[in-house]
């Protein structure tokens, strides 16, 4: 069977702090090899590895989006019980989706943004659904202003429910890891003509019911864009909550948005600390930021002498 997958300031790092730099090169080499372990981890027969929190609803996300492709399947070949015969056949769909880097990377990233949602809920009181600034732009008095903050209230508690349940409907994916997910559907039914006409009609079905502009993602997108210049609020956490919080983080930095989450996690502080100051936070800020995250942490040196455009700069060179 076969499967188809289918602007710089002129900064160079010899201009930044050498401890610093270092610490940036030895975490680059630990966001390469995130995506290869995670796959093994993903594909092992280990029960005690799965206990991981972050593995098991990365792999819960898997099954999840596969059981949607195979009930779409099901339904489209006249199925009786197309939810029943999906429970028996998601898994081996879901083993296939697992080879994608694309995919381990989002779904990797949507697990740490929802284990930091659950952490900052717990450590500063963060409401994971209503933050203070998204109830302020629910009361804005620009009518669609707060329509786009009511409607990204209500699809920010479907994350959070989805995200209790290890869940993640087709609807939210990018529009990329859909076509890749339903490309690998067609691949996965084999060269049978009957079958792959019903992966068509699946297809066809998927695609017809999922606007990516109606997404969570791209709602944060435009409440964000309608703050225009007070957009940079968006990087307080307690203000701001977590999703909008790495959106912002993510539009700043000019890193994607899976980039901006891996950069919160401890092994990752000072590509975190560079990212935020890309952003144009002041160092004072980029030190609060940062310790909201790792309270404990002992900031690395030399990332307050650098400019935004430093940081920019040192963060593409280490993304390269």
């Amino acid at each position: 069977m076969t499967m188809a997958i289918p602007a710089s300031s002129g900064a160079s790092a010899t201009a930044i702090p050498s401890p610093l730099a270092e610490e940036i090169a030895a975490a680059r080499g630990a966001v390469a090899n995130a995506v290869p372990i995670l796959r093994h981890l993903l594909r092992s027969d280990d029960s005690s590895i799965f206990s991981d929190e972050i593995v098991a609803r990365v792999r819960g996300m898997f099954v999840d989006v596969a059981r949607q492709l195979v009930v779409a399947l099901a339904e489209a070949a006249g199925h009786s019980e197309p939810e029943g015969w999906a429970h028996q056949a998601a898994d081996e769909l879901a083993q296939v989706l697992v080879e994608n880097p694309a995919f381990l990377e989002h779904f990797h990233a949507l697990a740490l943004e929802w284990q930091w949602t659950v952490k900052l809920e717990r450590s500063r009181a963060l409401d994971p659904v209503l933050p203070p600034l998204l109830q302020s732009r629910m009361a804005d008095p620009d009518g669609q202003a707060s329509a786009s903050a009511m409607t990204l209230l209500a699809a920010q508690a479907r994350f959070c429910q989805s995200q209790r349940r290890m869940q993640l409907p087709l609807g939210e994916l990018p529009g990329d890891l859909v076509h890749i997910a339903l490309v690998t559907l067609r691949a996965h039914v084999g060269l049978d003509a009957t079958a792959d006409a019903y992966a068509l009609i699946a297809e066809r079905s998927v695609r017809a019911g999922i606007d990516e502009s109606r997404s969570r993602l791209a709602q944060m997108s435009r409440v964000l864009d309608a703050m225009g210049g007070t957009a940079l609020a968006a990087l307080d956490v307690d203000k701001a909550g977590v999703a909008l919080f790495l959106t912002a983080l993510a539009r700043g930095s000019g890193l994607s948005r899976e980039a901006a989450i891996m950069a919160t996690v401890d092994s990752q502080l000072p590509r975190f600390l560079l990212a935020l100051r890309a952003c144009g936070l002041a160092p004072a800020a980029v030190a609060a930021a940062a310790l909201a995250f790792h309270p404990d942490a002992i900031l690395p040196q030399g990332y307050a002498e650098l400019s935004p455009g430093d940081a920019a700069a040192l963060l593409g060179e280490a993304a390269a």
